[in-house]
């Protein structure tokens, strides 16, 4: 079960970290032209950019606290403010109709929900 639970820990950390690298490097006009990205047209460039940072400080804390046995727990914080983000992204491209993406977030959802459960009640880390 750990094994698997870690599986989805790196495949979260992944998305976290190519979507907030995309979305704190290339710049709000790029995004917003690709498909997936056109939320970008009604947020600031800042929120954008802040959505970035929170996305690799996401892929950071599903690893890093596990790793370097620093709170451990983190991870399962990590994985739940995961679940709200990918909330938030279900509404929004809901809103704009894009339902395949919403499918996609609920998958991302579905496997924080996964690490969250699993790091809190079935393969907690211990000391």
């Amino acid at each position: 079960m750990n094994i698997s639970i870690w599986i989805a820990t790196g495949l979260l950390a992944f998305v976290a970290l190519a979507g907030g690298l995309s979305k704190t490097f290339i710049p709000k006009q790029k995004l917003a032209a690709q498909h997936g990205g056109e939320w970008t047209r009604d947020a600031g460039p800042g929120f954008v950019k802040t959505l970035g940072i929170l996305e690799l400080l996401a892929a950071a804390g599903l690893i890093l606290p596990a790793v370097l046995d620093i709170a451990p727990v983190m991870v399962a914080v990590t994985a739940i403010c995961w679940i709200v983000l990918m909330i938030g992204a279900m509404i929004t491209h809901g809103r704009l109709g894009q339902y395949a993406l919403v499918a996609v977030n609920a998958v991302y959802l579905a496997l924080a929900v996964y690490v969250a459960v699993g790091r809190i009640a079935i393969e907690p880390f211990t000391n």
